[in-house]
């Protein structure tokens, strides 16, 4: 699984960092073409006041500033892979494809909102000009649990 599994440990450090703010576990990564973390984030809505301040977009926007300076790309992630801990939303799945991320791994599903395998595929669309690659259901049971711990503390 080509070392998803330990981006998929960091995602999940880090979305437990978030309820200290309040804000919902979810947490991405984003791995370079050779493997190595880009950027990183959790969710931040609640600390920010951000609507848009979820994991993944955070990630996507660290690592397209980070891939400037390193690559003449300019804001295309071309051969990274985005590492998240739930399904993205629709806002996520869109800025994932606007991106041109090439593959995505989640972990838990999102009956609720998920955007790539659960109530739409936005990711693989082919009406859309770029389609990602997607791995699911990496570390799902620790990321369920996560979530599902932040939840029940909630009820």
């Amino acid at each position: 699984m080509r070392g998803w599994r330990s981006a998929m440990r960091l995602a999940l450090d880090l979305g437990a960092r978030a309820p200290s703010w309040g804000d919902v576990p979810i947490g991405a990564v984003l791995l370079g073409p050779d493997g190595s973390v880009v950027s990183s984030a959790a969710n931040e809505r609640e600390r920010t006041g951000d609507p848009t301040a979820h994991a993944e977009v955070l990630a996507i926007r660290r690592g397209a500033e980070r891939m400037r300076t390193l690559t003449d790309e300019g804001w295309r992630l071309s051969g990274c892979t985005l590492v998240v801990t739930l399904e993205p939303c629709t806002m996520c799945a869109g800025a994932i494809v606007a991106a041109r991320v090439p593959r995505l791994v989640f972990g838990a599903f999102d009956p609720k909102a998920g955007a790539v395998a659960s109530l739409w595929d936005v990711v693989r669309d082919p009406r859309l000009n770029h389609r990602v690659e997607v791995v699911s259901g990496v570390m799902a049971t620790e990321s369920a649990a996560l979530l599902s711990g932040f939840f029940g503390e909630r009820r």
